[in-house]
């Protein structure tokens, strides 16, 4: 240790010191300096001695209106109980700003703000539109009410049970979904060093101790379709069925094609002179590009829909200008009172009846439907789109479900 003082210099003395003014550092016990610049400014100093090594310590400014004496000399205890302790006071300091500016660092940075620049930096590889606002949605809906405005840093496994317990059993798979994204997310935050702490999110060895198998919870349910035997009797109740959602659902029947797919058609991917519809791999769930030939019922739906054409949307909102909604298709359903039904699962039946009322390949049928074949080498050297043997089998489909168009 530096030379200590005699004795601690009272606050009369040290007011003295100050007035006098004299630059330099003047002793005023316990090896705690008051230290007079030149600029005028003053401030405490702790000069100790750490493994052979003698170092000064800033204690802080001098304030006359506080009368902070008490508080540094409090503050020089501490210093040497952390020396005897082998604890350098100096380092202790500068670790515990470091430890300070990181804090401060994560505390900025929200679970919200973190997500939305993990889904910006992540968009460029997603394969379509569709799966970047699925994304937002699921956090949106479920993540954000509860740990939106936390900093990434404070959040704990009992805020990731508080969002998944209340859907985990009741809706599986979307609770399988949030939980991914969220780990995602907290993921990508310890990659910034905004967070320390193991990820909350995380499944194995962690929440799966806690919450129940998803495997174990799903109950495997398919969509409610309707056999393919009771089409013909349906379609005809659909074709005298008037509005924009009948016709949608009579596409998506005769083209087996998903509801975003119908929905969100333009006119711009139809060819009346190739008998094709075109959709592009930003709106198939695949990401490729799929061509659909069209059948003689199918073209004469879009003929006439094509007469009343309001813009670009094929399935125009008549009262906001943009496409229909995902219920434009159901609530023809439950206007039908066919609520035993989904509008998903007439590709259920269209792959039923080809299965079991054509000799048509399973590659064709899977083609048709926009599938990718399970069979890797198969589908290496499936370069083809097989639309000629497709519009084969779209046209006997819609003779069965329609009849023959006249």
């Amino acid at each position: 240790m530096a030379k200590t003082n005699t004795r601690d210099l009272t606050t009369k003395e040290i007011e003295a010191i100050i007035r006098k003014g004299v630059v330099k550092s003047h002793p005023v016990g316990n090896n705690l300096y008051l230290r007079i610049n030149k600029g005028g400014s003053i401030d405490w100093v702790f000069r100790y001695q750490f493994r052979g090594k003698r170092t000064s310590l800033g204690m802080g400014g001098y304030d006359s209106k506080a009368n902070n004496l008490a508080i540094v000399r409090r503050k020089v205890n501490q210093a040497k109980v952390n020396i005897y302790q082998g604890i350098d006071p100096l380092k202790l300091k500068r670790e515990e700003k470091i430890a300070a500016k990181t804090k401060a660092a994560q505390d900025r940075h929200t679970f919200e703000s973190v997500a939305l620049e993990y889904i910006e930096s992540k968009k460029a590889e997603w394969k379509n539109i569709k799966h970047h606002q699925q994304w937002i949605n699921t956090l949106h809906q479920y993540a954000f009410p509860v740990i939106g405005k936390l900093p990434v840093s404070a959040i704990d496994t009992n805020h990731i049970l508080s969002i998944l317990k209340p859907i985990w059993n009741t809706k599986t798979e979307t609770a399988t979904r949030v939980r991914t994204r969220i780990e995602a997310v907290l993921s990508y935050a310890e990659a910034h060093q905004w967070r320390s702490d193991a990820n909350p999110a995380r499944w194995r060895g962690h929440l799966s101790v806690i919450l129940p198998s998803p495997q174990k919870l799903k109950d495997l349910k398919h969509h409610a379709a309707l056999p393919y035997s009771e089409l013909p009797a349906f379609m005809q109740v659909l074709s005298n069925t008037d509005g924009v959602g009948a016709r949608a659902l009579s596409i998506a029947i005769l083209t087996a094609s998903r509801t975003t797919e119908v929905l969100q058609a333009r006119w711009d991917e139809i060819s009346f002179h190739e008998r094709s519809w075109t959709i592009p791999k930003e709106r198939m769930k695949a990401g490729i590009e799929h061509r659909i030939p069209l059948s003689d019922q199918a073209i004469k739906i879009f003929r006439l829909l094509e007469s009343h054409r309001m813009g670009d949307w094929i399935f125009p909102n008549r009262t906001n200008g943009h496409h229909l909604s995902n219920a434009g298709m159901s609530s023809v359903l439950k206007r039908m009172g066919r609520t035993d039904i989904t509008v998903h699962g007439f590709r259920s039946s269209f792959r039923d009846y080809v299965a079991e009322k054509t000799s048509t390949p399973p590659r064709i049928a899977e083609a048709a439907l926009a599938h990718k074949l399970k069979d890797r080498v198969e589908a290496a050297y499936q370069r083809s789109d097989l639309l000629d043997k497709r519009r084969v089998l779209m046209q006997t489909w819609a003779n069965y479900c329609l009849g023959k168009s006249k």
